[in-house]
Parts: structure tokens; sequence; C-alpha cells
């Protein structure tokens, strides 16, 4: 599982890099504005600037979160995660967007570059005998594999998906 997931990771860092000069161009000729309304209510609504900042942020966030299940003893499960209406993740990302692009784009690529290294240093730890389970609030008990796998190989997916989606002309 770890060589998929790291070949995905490697294919989110190249599209995030392609992206780049697409995004400062748009960004250079037509700025974008700042969403007004970016949280988890119905008409919120998520701009270039509030995706870049929200995938900069959750990098290290679930890595975080990841060591954390993936040090537990096994004999039970360990709490990880937050839901989308945390109030941290939501400062951080109403923090972040104002900052320049090629800093956003930077920590994207440093935060897929430090989730690819402890993919390739998983294996090891996936292949134990002790599951390690982690309970999310929301989706229960998950393994760290499923955990990388939702909440960053798949997520950066998703992210990708709407930034490219963003740049269609309307």
């Amino acid at each position: 599982m770890t060589d998929e997931l790291s070949v995905r990771l490697t294919a989110s860092r190249e599209a995030y890099r392609a992206l780049r000069p697409r995004i400062e161009a748009r960004e250079a000729a037509d700025p974008w504005p700042l969403a007004t309304s970016f949280g988890t209510e119905p008409e919120a609504s998520w701009g270039m600037r509030e995706v870049l900042a929200h995938v900069q942020e959750m990098l290290p966030y679930w890595l975080g979160e990841y060591e954390r299940v993936q040090t537990g003893d096994g004999a039970a499960p360990v709490p990880f995660g937050r839901v989308a209406t945390d109030t941290l993740r939501t400062g951080v990302l109403e923090r972040d967007r104002t900052l320049p692009l090629r800093e956003l784009f930077a920590r994207i690529d440093s935060g897929i570059g430090r989730w690819l290294q402890r993919l390739q240093e998983a294996g090891a730890d996936w292949s134990d005998e002790v599951p390690r389970p982690g309970v999310h609030p929301r989706l229960g008990e998950m393994t760290p594999p499923a955990i990388a796998e939702r909440f960053v190989v798949s997520h950066l997916e998703e992210h990708d998906t709407q930034l490219r989606e963003l740049l269609e002309p309307g």
C-alpha cells in the first residue's frame, strides 16, 4: 500500500507544481478576491487562496495526527483528527490565505515531500503485528494507512480537481 500511496502522492506533487505557473499568471492578470464566507456554512465558498491555504495547512496537521496514532501502543484506539468546523483550522486558513502564492506553493511542496519521506519509512511500521488504530471524531476507527490515504492522498487529489475547476473560465 505504501507504494501505491507514494505514486499517487508523487503525482499530486507534480500536479501542484504544474498548476503553480497557471495560478500565478491568473493572479497577476486578475487577482482572486478573498472569500467573504469560507467556513462550513451552506453559503461558504472557497476561492483559490482559501484552497491553497488549506492545502498547505492540512499537510503538516495530518502528519502530526498520523504520528500520534502510529506511535500508539495498540492497546486502545488513539483519538486523532478534527472536523470541518474546527476553529483553529479556519483561523489558520483565514491568516494564511493572504500569504504570497510562492510561499503557499513552497509549503505545499515541502509538506508533500515530508509525507513522501514518511511513507518510505512506513512500510516497516505498517507490517507490524500490532495494529495501531486511531479513532476520528466523525469517521470512527482508522488505521495509519487509512489515515494517510483519506486525509492526505485523496484529499490532495480532491483539491487539485477543485483548483483546476477554479481556473476554468466561468
